[in-house]
């Protein structure tokens, strides 16, 4: 079963089935490295109680594949898989995978870096924490812009 490079949703995902069929889609697969990222309880010194995230449908996912066909140009891969969810979520929930597979392990590690340094700071979603002062919106910030500068890419978001 093939699954699509990116997918924008709300439920859950399992990240060992992800991997799996990930791994089956090419024999030569060697390494597979993998970022789960998850909602933490506390941003900016604040305690978070949660994190909802809004999207715009269609230019979000042509913005990720995008960066998808950049990531297979620069990097000698065999698949990329990015899984980021949209709505109302709570801390420890996870919210966004990228997994990527090749043949040696650097290729992976870099491609897995490069792709979750751009969703970081490009990818079209929009983040808003709930705090004990209220709601806010969270901001890509100078650390993010800078880890994707390393990639030749210049973003000012923060």
């Amino acid at each position: 079963m093939s699954l699509p490079r990116v997918s924008i949703q709300t439920e859950d995902f399992d990240l060992s089935v992800e991997i799996a069929t990930l791994r089956r889609e090419n024999k030569g697969v060697g390494a597979v490295c993998s970022f789960v990222g998850t909602v933490r309880d506390r941003n900016d010194g604040d305690p978070v109680s949660s994190m909802e995230l809004e999207h715009y449908p269609g230019m979000t996912e042509k913005s990720i594949e995008a960066m998808v066909d950049e990531a297979f140009r620069r990097f000698d891969i065999f698949g990329a898989r990015v899984i980021h969810r949209v709505g109302l979520l709570q801390p420890l929930d996870q919210i966004v995978l990228v997994a990527v597979t090749s043949a040696h392990r650097g290729q992976s590690f870099q491609a897995c870096e490069f792709l979750m340094d751009y969703l970081k700071t490009q990818a079209p979603f929009w983040k808003k924490e709930q705090t004990p002062q209220g709601a806010r919106w969270v901001d890509a910030r100078v650390s993010d812009d800078a880890a994707l500068a390393r990639w030749g890419i210049t973003a000012a978001n923060a």
